[in-house]
């Protein structure tokens, strides 16, 4: 295992729960969450919603498909203007979505928790061509959802358990089989949070309370880390830039003491740093 370079501060908006960092691959654009502050943000813009949203994929230029504790919706980048495609848990006043990621296939995986981390309140669903499906039932953290550049699996985590898990997925995307442990985070004392996978097929996971980015390879070795040393609270990496070798990475003030934020001054800001491998492009939804 080596260490790599040290993170830096991409943008000094600071969120209370910063997540779902998304690199729009045809606006050459960067976007986020604070899921607690309700907002969707962009350098130098951002936008205010009435629900919780979490995490996005790309549909095409200027449209977003955006999940909040209600619903999924697609939101006009341009016009900030946004219509529901379906109920999200819409009936159930305590979950809110969390962490997601369109897949190869262009479907999207997008997962639910409870509000205040209720056990076993959470699941993982799938939303494919006009259909949402729960596909996991009983999580109480659902995060790390992500592919491997030749597709073929699904990886996530339930953050309490330490546990990333990969998942056979069939010729249309959905999972099959019993999933596996991929990586035993718990072991060394992390709590692995959001994770993308790069274009060689290292997985890349934020470890909430960690203040690092950690490498994984194909076998579930730990092979790298980007630390992240004024911010604790890690929560979601991107790929991105000119060559997708920015790897960009969002944090959160939530939970910390003054004391704490003092000793992690630059929490709830979002972060870069120089990728040795370039990241996937994000794969596009298809409604």
């Amino acid at each position: 295992m080596s260490a790599r370079a040290a993170f830096e501060v991409f943008d000094d908006t600071s969120c209370v729960l910063g997540e779902g960092a998304l690199w729009h691959p045809e606006r050459g654009q960067l976007f986020w969450f604070d899921i607690l502050g309700r907002r969707l943000h962009t350098p130098g813009r951002h936008w205010a919603f009435e629900d919780m949203p979490s995490c996005a994929g790309w549909i095409d230029r200027d449209t977003l498909l955006v999940a909040t504790n209600k619903a999924l919706l697609t939101f006009d980048i341009e016009t900030g203007r946004s219509e529901r495609v379906c109920d999200f848990d819409s009936d159930n006043p305590v979950t809110r979505s969390n962490d997601g990621r369109a897949d190869p296939h262009g479907g999207f995986y997008v997962s639910t928790m409870g509000i205040d981390a209720e056990t076993n309140a959470g699941a993982l669903y799938r939303y494919y061509r006009g259909e949402l499906r729960q596909v996991r039932s009983g999580m109480t953290i659902p995060n790390a959802i992500c592919f491997p550049p030749e597709g073929g699996y699904l990886y996530y985590s339930d953050t309490p358990t330490g546990m990333i898990m990969r998942q056979r997925t069939d010729g249309d995307g959905w999972p099959v089989g019993e999933a596996e442990v991929f990586v035993d985070c718990k072991r060394a004392g992390h709590n692995p949070d959001g994770a993308v996978v790069d274009a060689e097929g290292t997985l890349w996971n934020a470890q909430w309370g960690s203040a690092r980015v950690a490498g994984y390879d194909r076998d579930g070795r730990e092979v790298a880390v980007h630390p992240c040393p004024t911010a604790p609270q890690v929560t979601c990496p991107a790929f991105g830039g000119d060559d997708m070798r920015t790897m960009y990475l969002t944090s959160a003030t939530a939970g910390l003491s003054e004391a704490e934020i003092a000793d992690g001054p630059d929490s709830g800001r979002t972060f870069q740093v120089r990728a040795e491998a370039p990241g996937q492009q994000e794969h596009r939804v298809i409604l």
